[in-house]
């Protein structure tokens, strides 16, 4: 079982990247705003009931996938409401049950980040939009514990296909069976 761990920055490509990786190797992507998202539709982000929900949703979905032999992509954006240690906390979930994590940072410049922060497919989901609230964002505290780097891609260099050939190469993934949200009847 293997669990790729994609980091990085608003905007950096995270989900464009591991829809691609996906597609490839027939894992899930379990991205970020999935749990975001569901627990924003009750409790305000950031508050301890999101952050704790947030965490054990993340952590639960890592060890079932390792007990259950079935590789995925996760998506993360790190930032200071996650609490330190959620990728070593990751990586023991999976690892007691026999799965390996691969970190891969996503890396942007502050001006590429701006250009995409507006495009259209950012509304998907409740990502950041907003020029402004970017900037604000980059200039207040940290942006939180930033997760191991087993392998950086420079996502202005390569295409987000370019990307997932390379994180295939680098940690030698193999294609799983087919990724069925149903079961078959």
């Amino acid at each position: 079982m293997d669990l790729v761990f994609v980091h990085g920055a608003a905007a950096a490509g995270k989900l464009t990247v591991a829809r691609a990786l996906g597609a490839r190797l027939n894992f899930g992507v379990f991205h970020n705003h999935l749990i975001v998202d569901a627990l924003t539709a009750v409790f305000t982000f950031g508050t301890p009931p999101f952050v704790t929900l947030r965490e054990e949703f993340w952590i639960s979905t890592f060890r079932e996938a390792a007990r259950a032999g079935t590789s995925l992509i996760f998506t993360f954006a790190p930032e200071p409401t996650v609490l330190a240690g959620f990728a070593d906390r990751a990586r023991a979930a999976v690892e007691e049950h026999g799965g390996r994590v691969s970190f891969v940072q996503l890396a942007v410049s502050s001006a590429e980040q701006e250009r995409r922060i507006g495009r259209a497919d950012r509304h998907e989901f409740a990502k950041l939009t907003d020029v402004e609230t970017l900037r604000r964002l980059r200039s207040d505290e940290a942006d939180g514990e930033i997760p191991p780097v087993d392998l950086r891609i420079d996502t202005e260099q390569l295409s987000p296909e370019e990307a997932a050939d390379a994180i295939i190469r680098a940690f030698a993934l193999a294609p799983s069976g087919e990724h069925s949200r149903y079961p078959s009847v």
